[in-house]
């Protein structure tokens, strides 16, 4: 079997199909990867095809360095629509030539099950978080630009208006494609991505699917990449030099470089150290103090074990990461979902969720003092026993 596992998301996107890529090799099955460019030499170090997909996300050197760039507006975003859709066609019905099964990740990407339909093969949509996939139980989660849910309305209600909404954003530019293609036309968008029976490529105590539900949901758990890679001396040296430190990291988002000065702030308040991953926002340390680091690309599976406590953004990759390692956390959401993760780490006992948008130095330091407690501790020591592991290989098999 020849598969095409495809995104247009952020590294926290790719990562998983990159997991689920090596399981099926490991199963004596092909796996090609279709991603933004930024990917390429990830999929290249495990060894897999790769298909560039749309334009880069990471941010240039200029913005990273002065400040956060400018979100674009709604109507910006649907002025891109049409030439969006055009090219996924192109370029993932190019990446599918010779593949038996397309699996698609990201909601944005409308295309992908079309050109399944084209080539009439099978096609899966894979999902990370619970609260992205319609359900009774829980509302749409929030999206950029986007006035609040209607507090009175119900969770079926507000899902039914979400469905309107991406319907009015994506329908007619998915409809041109399909029928230049001679295909019919889709009348919800939404259903026709995710299927009547999606994936969710999240761990059940973390992230649980609930039930009874709309959808009938296969939850195989995270999709995890195993990490191998050594430390680099300079981590192991800082590591050995003293109490075990709180690490801040925020991954792919977009926060101001000021955040790396409040995180060291933040713990020398609490007579802690820091290591700072700077991330695509290029975080940068106040000082060249002995008590703090500045890291980049690094291996969090054998790191966060180490670590007092871990500061992050909320993804679900590295929520699930902490939630393994057994590190207390402070979630600081930024959007989309995780304001779920954050509260589902609440939920749990295992830290907090981080109060405002805007972190700052008190702000972090308050939360911190109230994760590194021995009570939190021993629960997310606790709870690192009860993820799974094996998501990936349950997926490979099930797609096989």
């Amino acid at each position: 079997m020849r598969a095409l596992l495809s995104t247009i998301g952020s590294r926290g996107d790719f990562q998983p199909l990159l997991a689920l890529g090596v399981q099926l090799r490991e199963l004596g099955h092909e796996a090609r990867l279709c991603a933004p460019p930024d990917f390429r030499a990830l999929a290249d170090e495990h060894g897999l095809p790769f298909v560039p997909l749309g334009p880069e996300l990471r941010p240039s050197t200029s913005q990273t360095a002065n400040q956060v760039p400018k979100k674009l507006t709604i109507d910006e975003l649907r002025a891109l629509v049409p030439a969006t859709v055009a090219g996924q066609f192109e370029t993932v019905g190019e990446a599918a030539e010779g593949c038996d099964v397309i699996v698609g990740c990201n909601q944005l990407q409308v295309a992908a099950r079309s050109v399944a339909e084209l080539r009439g093969i099978r096609y899966f949509f894979a999902d990370y978080s619970p609260v992205s996939l319609p359900s009774p139980h829980r509302a749409p989660p929030p999206l950029p630009g986007r006035p609040p849910a209607d507090p009175h309305a119900d969770d079926r209600t507000l899902w039914s208006r979400e469905i309107e909404r991406r319907n009015a954003t994506w329908r007619t530019a998915l409809n041109e494609q399909r029928a230049a293609a001679g295909l019919g036309p889709v009348d919800d968008v939404l259903g026709h991505i995710l299927t009547d029976r999606p994936l969710l490529a999240a761990d059940p105590a973390l992230a649980p699917w609930l039930r009874p539900s709309d959808v009938d949901v296969v939850q195989t758990g995270a999709w995890i990449l195993p990490d191998r890679r050594p430390l680099p001396a300079e981590v192991e040296d800082f590591l050995a030099d003293g109490e075990p430190p709180v690490y801040f990291g925020f991954g792919s988002m977009r926060s101001p470089r000021e955040l790396g000065r409040a995180a060291v702030e933040a713990a020398r308040a609490l007579g802690r150290r820091a290591i700072v991953l700077r991330g695509w926002a290029g975080l940068s340390l106040p000082d060249d103090g002995p008590d703090c680091l500045a890291v980049t690309e690094l291996n969090l599976q054998t790191l966060f074990p180490r670590f007092a406590a871990v500061v992050h953004h909320g993804g679900a990759g590295t929520t699930t990461t902490a939630g393994r390692g057994g590190a207390p956390q402070v979630v600081v959401p930024h959007h989309y979902d995780q304001d779920y993760f954050a509260h589902r780490v609440q939920d749990l006992g295992i830290g907090v969720a981080h109060a405002g948008a805007e972190p700052g130095a008190d702000s972090l330091a308050t939360a911190l003092k109230q994760v590194l407690q021995s009570d939190v501790e021993g629960r997310a020591r606790s709870f690192a026993a009860e993820v799974r592991t094996d998501g990936a290989r349950v997926a490979a098999e099930f797609i096989a």
